[in-house]
């Protein structure tokens, strides 16, 4: 997902010389389904046609190793390059330029516009809302309109309140109207400010509730390329950090583009790494040295992080101490997914991306099964509150309800806040007896 960015800013800048292709050869059986694969489609908003490789055929014919994989092909169809693992757009530009200047001077570069027609989202209220935070004491709900590159607070019930950010993708201070973020996710509330991770501005975003302005607190807008040491946030390069904590002054965050938790110190203004090396592998350890796999959640009991590491289809922890570890509650490795329920190691998700800690469980969007779980990170069990597994939208009881790749989760005043992404909608279950209802947002 993270090299969607960098590739849409090469299609731009040689629209008439580059011509992209995107082959998905998933790995989670969730993504192998085609009204699933189209909707990631719509989220990420492409612009180049996708094939879905269910089977693995291209990949294989193409001796596919690693995600993500760059072929280059030349005009005449001769296969002239090969790069695994993420780009930046710095490092490809000279590359393609350079190969626009020999295919040129050879005459066989071929400008003729390709036309393909792509589907778009309708409109709607929300779009594709990745993440949402709940307060009960201040009867607030915050939600990332991601796709719509803003953030809607409402009262607990949905009566909006404030919109903050003027809609366009950018990276721009200022009050409500003319900040702008790219793809918001994550948000952790401090009194009257809101953390913001903009997650493809690498940037987090402090978010004046009070004084209606938004400015930057760390990252530079450009992605880090490597694993960084950290140092002076705003001169510090981040990579697609997707959510927050707030602890004790210190906001925590699921840096998902490097595989670490980082930690940023909003007053001193500093940002360093806190867990995990950089090596996308599920390894426990002490906190530097274990590794991570894409942590897209994180939540706290105030005595450790909990954190949603994705791609591991895990639940793990990361102490509150500098010389604590790394350890998982459930989950196995890279290439062990599935939707079982039940304790310690057999438990299996699939991908999941939102976590909350409540009055001691975990309640997770296990995204990629389309369900929400309670997990008690005490005797390692698991359990599903809602859904049924099947891609849907449908309210009512809790095992008859129906969710399409639920992003987040949140517990305010006896409900449970869904961010429903690909439906497009705030979904509300009522802890007691479980039924669902869907938030009416009022006034947008």
């Amino acid at each position: 997902m993270h090299v969607f960015p960098q590739l849409r800013k090469l299609e731009h800048k040689y629209r008439n010389e580059l011509a992209v292709i995107g082959v998905h050869s998933a790995k989670f059986t969730s993504e192998q389904d085609t009204d699933n694969l189209r909707q990631a489609v719509l989220r990420y908003e492409l612009e180049h046609p996708v094939i879905n490789d269910g089977q693995f055929a291209v990949w294989r014919q193409y001796s596919g190793r690693a995600w993500p994989t760059l072929i280059f092909i030349d005009p005449q169809g001769k296969i002239i390059g090969k790069h695994e693992g993420e780009i930046t757009f710095d490092d490809f530009d000279p590359v393609l330029a350079r190969m626009v200047e020999e295919f040129d001077e050879k005459g066989i570069l071929d400008r003729t516009p390709l036309y393909h027609s792509m589907e778009e989202v309708g409109k709607s209220v929300l779009a594709f809302p990745g993440k949402m935070l709940a307060d009960e004491a201040t009867d607030r709900l915050f939600i990332s309109d991601s796709n719509h590159n803003r953030i809607i607070v409402s009262t607990l019930d949905g009566e909006v309140r404030q919109v903050v950010g003027s809609g366009e993708a950018g990276l721009a201070d200022g009050d409500f109207r003319t900040a702008s973020f790219d793809h918001p996710q994550g948000m952790a509330l401090d009194g009257d400010v809101l953390y913001v991770a903009d997650t493809e501005n690498h940037a987090i975003r402090r978010v004046d509730l009070a004084g209606g302005k938004v400015e930057t607190v760390a990252g530079t807008g450009r992605q880090a390329r490597g694993f960084g040491k950290g140092g002076e946030a705003l001169s510090t390069d981040l990579s697609s950090p997707w959510d927050l904590v707030s602890h004790d002054g210190t906001l925590y965050i699921a840096m998902a583009g490097i595989h670490q938790l980082w930690a940023l110190d909003p007053e001193a203004g500093q940002v360093r790494p806190y867990a995990g090396n950089g090596r996308e592998a599920p390894v426990d350890g002490p906190l530097l040295s274990a590794s991570l796999d894409q942590p897209s959640g994180i939540t706290t009991d105030g005595n450790v992080l909990y954190f949603a590491d994705s791609e591991a289809s895990a639940i793990r922890t990361a102490d509150l101490s500098d010389s604590g570890r790394v350890s998982t509650v459930v989950g196995q490795d890279l290439f062990v997914f599935g939707d079982v329920d039940g304790t310690g190691d057999a438990v299996r998700l699939q991908h999941p991306i939102g976590i909350h800690y409540h009055d001691g469980v975990l309640y997770i969007a296990d995204t990629y099964n389309n369900k929400i779980k309670r997990v008690f990170p005490q005797t390692r069990s698991v359990l599903t509150m809602l859904g049924t597994g099947e891609p849907g939208y449908l309210d009512g009881e809790a095992s008859q309800t129906l969710f399409h790749e639920p992003g987040d989760v949140s517990v305010a005043a006896g409900k449970l806040y869904v961010a429903d992404t690909n439906n497009h909608a705030i979904r509300v279950a009522d802890l007691e007896t479980g039924e669902v209802s869907t938030l009416e947002l009022r006034g947008l």
